[in-house]
């Protein structure tokens, strides 16, 4: 990831040059682009610290690119911006996996300082999950999961609740439910229990108890 670099795609070629005087004042360097396939390819080999997209673009619009670049997944902030007062979008793009929304007629330090906030906040999470994503994927059937799998997965290793990880990765409670049936399938997991089992025996399902003397005496009483 280059840390200090922030990507800026918008068709108005004006407003490129405009935010990359401004992020260049404040200390970031910046690559524009008026062309939403040109930014996706590079987007897909390099990851700056942030990026600004602009919703309303011709050819692929701001929603297209978000989802080929699977925002949810990408790993670097997506801000969505619009000079529109288009709530329908916002909320599209938001379940696109955008990571936040910046008005173009905001002023340029509040557009910096929720730039600036947005990364600080985004590094924050990551390091919050990553300890617990390494914690549950030591295991070779973590591999099996889907994407959206391994994340239910790492919310219910961390006793998250079906209603707090659907909040979380906004879906409903019902779809955590089902995703979570697939998981304990595909881990041969018979209950909640014996998921957290596999997950702590690194992908091995609990041995079996072995039996107490008692239990044994009692066993070989009723065979004599």
């Amino acid at each position: 990831m280059m840390m200090n670099k922030i990507y800026i795609v918008d068709d108005d070629s004006d407003v490129c040059d405009a935010l990359s005087g401004v992020f260049h004042s404040a200390g970031y360097s910046t690559e524009a682009f008026t062309d939403g396939r040109a930014f996706v390819r590079l987007a897909r080999r390099q990851t700056p610290a942030c990026v600004l997209l602009d919703i309303c673009m011709p050819g692929p619009s701001g929603l297209d690119i978000l989802k080929q670049l699977d925002a949810r997944t990408y790993p670097a902030p997506i801000l969505i911006v619009s000079g529109l007062d288009d709530v329908l979008s916002v909320v599209q793009a938001m379940r696109n996996g955008a990571f936040d929304y910046i008005e173009k007629r905001l002023d340029c330090d509040a557009i910096v300082a929720r730039v600036v906030d947005a990364m600080d906040t985004w590094a924050s999470l990551r390091q919050r999950e990553e300890p617990l994503a390494s914690s549950v994927s030591a295991f070779s059937g973590y591999h099996e999961l889907t994407h959206r799998e391994r994340e239910v997965l790492a919310h219910i290793a961390s006793a998250a609740t079906n209603k707090q990880t659907g909040r979380t990765l906004g879906i409903s409670s019902r779809t955590v439910e089902v995703h979570r049936s697939r998981i304990m399938q595909k881990l041969g997991a018979r209950n909640s229990v014996d998921l957290m089992r596999i997950i702590m025996n690194n992908g091995h399902p609990a041995a079996p108890a072995r039996p107490t003397y008692e239990t044994a005496l009692r066993q070989q009483q009723k065979g004599s």
